[in-house]
């Protein structure tokens, strides 16, 4: 009862924090536009591309965390918490895209197929997105019962490959400024080297008890 109704106090919580970076965009460009201010500073668009795509970033990470803390902590009912999160992740990479496309290349189709060929961490960023589809596609109670727990979880895995893409995504994307990717890298490498190490030991009994 006590987690039923912590989970009715949280996750509406969990849905609200994830909306305030977008809250916070939009604010920033009715101030921009109406009140004239500079949170958005002289390139508005690019701006918002690129704060999307940091969010999306963000998001995935925590998403990643979810599971280790819960483990670390003992309090796996945190991973009832980490679907919502890796959905809003996916809504602000799909946001992202959007302004990519309809913002920066004005809907130009031919334009976007061109960056896809030619510039290489447009590419990665179109893979990284198609990686995280049948992510998001899979993320309901029925889809996993359809595919099976196991399928679903090797599946899921490929979150790690997909958040490296993304830290690439974003460090070829800057150019100057490597801080921010490289914090991530770090997180992400972090949290990876966890998952290995659990794997690892909770096969352990398993292979001591069958000698």
């Amino acid at each position: 009862m006590a987690i039923k109704r912590s989970r009715m106090v949280f996750k509406p919580l969990v849905f609200i924090t994830s909306l305030l970076p977008l809250g916070w965009l939009i604010f920033a460009l009715y101030s921009d536009t109406v009140l004239g201010t500079k949170y958005m500073t002289a390139d508005p668009i690019q701006k918002l591309d690129r704060e999307l795509g940091d969010w999306a970033l963000i998001l995935i990470i925590i998403s990643l965390t979810v599971r280790p803390l819960a483990e670390i902590f003992k309090k796996g009912e945190l991973v009832a918490y980490r679907r919502m999160i890796g959905l809003f992740a996916f809504f602000y990479v799909c946001l992202h895209l959007s302004a990519y496309v309809g913002l920066n290349l004005q809907l130009d189709i031919d334009e976007f197929i061109k960056d896809i060929t030619k510039r290489i961490f447009i590419t990665i960023g179109i893979i990284t997105f198609t990686l995280l589809l049948p992510l998001a596609i899979t993320s309901t109670k029925g889809m996993i019962k359809r595919i099976g727990g196991k399928r679903w979880q090797k599946l899921h895995m490929l979150i790690y490959p997909i958040s490296l893409l993304g830290v690439f995504h974003f460090y070829m994307m800057v150019r100057a400024d490597f801080t921010r990717p490289s914090i991530y890298l770090a997180i992400i490498l972090v949290l990876l080297g966890y998952r290995i190490w659990a794997k690892r030991k909770k096969s352990r009994p398993k292979k001591v008890a069958a000698a």
